[in-house]
This record gives structure tokens, C-alpha cells and sequence, in this order.
């Protein structure tokens, strides 16, 4: 596997570049992803794309094509608790999806305090949410109950922002209402990933849900569930060791590459540090993994590209 990863390391498809299928409709390019918008629907390329801190910072051999396959696998196996706007996968690296109104907020699920979460309690950021923590949290330790933890959405180059409950009603991002709804088949959604990953000795430790409205007024969930950019997963049986010997978890997801830029001084602000191949190679590792894991396969490279399985 290594060595295919290394030949991907100078593959076209991981650079950084926007992709190219213009037939597909107009092109609008996220951090990681391109998106191509028509009227009714949207193709979305999942590129090799890496981003951390809201930072695109470099590509990670085919990490678009892992993210792919895991973000289908959960659309599928969650679809009977709310419906998502998976239509078809035509190539490895995209989804063909339903066109929606993007609600303009994320909602955050976590199961224990670690990551963002634990640093922005301690500079006090975490004070947005208005949640009462309580006293003597240990690094990652298991909430007795999965907290939200919302964030607007930013524009590409700008910062998500945490914020709590209350100011997103408040300040007319989502009705109540609605928002109800939303957090509600957020944890629907959550309880399914945790009993999925433990059924693979794996903790799903928190994850992002992004929902939307169809024209009809549905309300469903959008861009990617459950993989390793948009959530965390440790390794179950290591867990309670490593907890307790106040080690850090082994961790199968993008927090790797968080925790190397954050020991190299690095947390969004200023000239990223350069990453190295072998650094950008363990990540691809890590995240094939994790694919391995929790889809019972392992994964394969895929062969050609998005326009040559769409144009043929």
C-alpha cells in the first residue's frame, strides 16, 4: 500500500489545483472540495486536498477517495434516521448529490473533551457555547452525555466560530424550530456511528453534521458523515490505558496532522510550516486504516480519473 501511495504522492489528481469538469456545471471550490452546480443537483469532488485550522496547506495521496468511500458507506447505513442527499458515486472521488439550502451553521457532537474542544476550554473560547463544564475535566475524558458544540459556517479563508444554542436562534441563523430538529437527528445520527465504530473496536469520539433544505422544505444532511476530516475515531481497546497513564490516544483521523503543525508552532495564524512526504505519507496511512476498519475492506487505489469516468 505504501508504495502505491508514494507513486501517488506526484499524481495530478493530488494536487491542489481545482479539478476540472466544467460540463458538470459552474465550479465552486471549498478547501477540499470542488463542487460543480447545476439546477437541481451538484457533483462533488472530494480532491486529495488537506486543510487543518482552516488552512489549506497541502495534498495527502489519496485521502479524497477514503473520505469518499467512508462519507457512502455512512450515508447508507443512516439513511432510515434522516434522509441525506446521496444520488449516485461515479467515480471514486465524487458524489452526484440533491441541491439544497446549506443551513449556514455546523453542528459539533462529541462523546469526550479532547482536541479543539480541550484547548478552547482552557483559553476560555469555549465560553461561546454556554455550556456549564464540569470541574476537573482530564484531557480525554468521556462526557456522561454526547454535548453540542455549534460553529457558523465560514467563507473559504475565514474562521468557523464557535457559538451556543441560544445565539444561533438568536441571531436568526435557524428558527428554533428547526434547530430542534436539526440537533435532534444530529444525536440520532451520532448513537448510529458510535454502535457502527464499536462494532469495529473503534470510539467515535465527536464528529461535524452540515444539514440543508431541499426545495420541498426537507430538511436533510449534506456534504460528508463520519470520516476521518470530519470526526475522530481511537482505537477502543487502548482507550482506558492510555487514559489513565495520561497518554495521548491512538488516534485514526486528521487530528494527527493538527497535533504535528501544532508542535511545529502552527494553529492557522501566519506562513504554514512545509510538510513533509513522509509526514503527508503516515496520514495516508492512517487514514486507510481507518477505511479498512470500519468498512471490513481494504481500501483500493482507484484507477483514473474523475473526467475520464464522467466524459466517457
Amino acid at each position: 500500500m505504501r508504495e502505491q501511495l508514494v507513486q501517488r504522492l506526484t499524481d495530478g489528481f493530488t494536487a491542489t489545483d481545482p479539478t476540472r469538469l466544467t460540463e458538470c456545471g459552474e465550479l465552486v471550490r471549498g478547501k477540499v472540495r470542488d463542487v460543480y452546480v447545476s439546477d437541481d443537483e451538484l457533483f462533488m469532488v472530494t480532491t486529495d486536498r488537506l486543510s487543518a485550522f482552516d488552512v489549506v496547506l497541502t495534498s495527502v495521496p489519496c485521502k479524497g477517495a477514503i473520505l469518499n468511500a467512508i462519507a457512502v458507506e455512512a450515508f447508507r447505513a443512516t439513511e432510515d434516521l434522516c434522509p441525506n442527499h446521496l444520488i449516485e458515486v461515479p467515480h471514486p472521488n465524487v458524489m452526484r448529490v440533491r441541491r439544497t439550502t446549506p443551513l449556514p451553521v455546523e453542528i459539533i457532537l462529541r462523546r469526550y473533551i479532547t482536541g479543539s474542544l480541550w484547548r478552547d476550554l482552557h483559553s476560555g473560547k469555549a465560553a461561546a457555547y454556554e455550556i456549564d463544564f464540569p470541574e476537573g475535566l482530564k484531557r480525554d475524558q468521556r462526557f456522561d452525555e454526547v454535548i453540542c458544540t455549534p460553529s457558523t459556517k465560514a467563507d473559504v479563508g475565514l474562521h468557523d466560530e464557535p457559538i451556543s444554542e441560544r445565539e444561533i436562534v438568536a441571531r436568526g441563523l435557524v428558527n428554533k424550530e428547526l434547530l430542534d430538529e436539526v440537533i435532534s437527528k444530529a444525536h440520532a445520527l451520532f448513537r448510529r456511528g458510535e454502535e457502527l465504530a464499536a462494532a469495529r473496536g473503534l470510539i467515535l469520539v465527536d464528529t461535524k453534521y452540515e444539514f440543508g433544505l431541499t426545495p420541498e422544505g426537507e430538511l436533510i444532511v449534506i456534504d460528508e458523515i463520519h470520516t476521518a476530516d470530519s470526526s475522530r475515531y481511537w482505537v477502543a481497546e487502548e482507550y482506558q490505558a492510555r487514559f489513565e497513564a495520561g497518554e495521548s490516544q491512538r488516534m485514526l483521523d486528521k487530528e494527527n496532522i493538527r497535533q504535528w503543525l501544532i508542535g511545529q508552532g502552527y494553529q492557522g495564524e501566519g506562513e504554514p510550516p512545509h510538510i513533509p512526504d513522509e509526514v503527508r505519507l503516515d496520514l495516508a496511512q492512517t487514514y486507510a486504516e481507518l477505511h479498512d476498519r470500519l468498512l471490513g475492506r481494504p481500501f483500493e487505489v482507484p484507477v483514473g480519473s474523475p473526467q475520464e469516468s464522467l466524459y466517457s
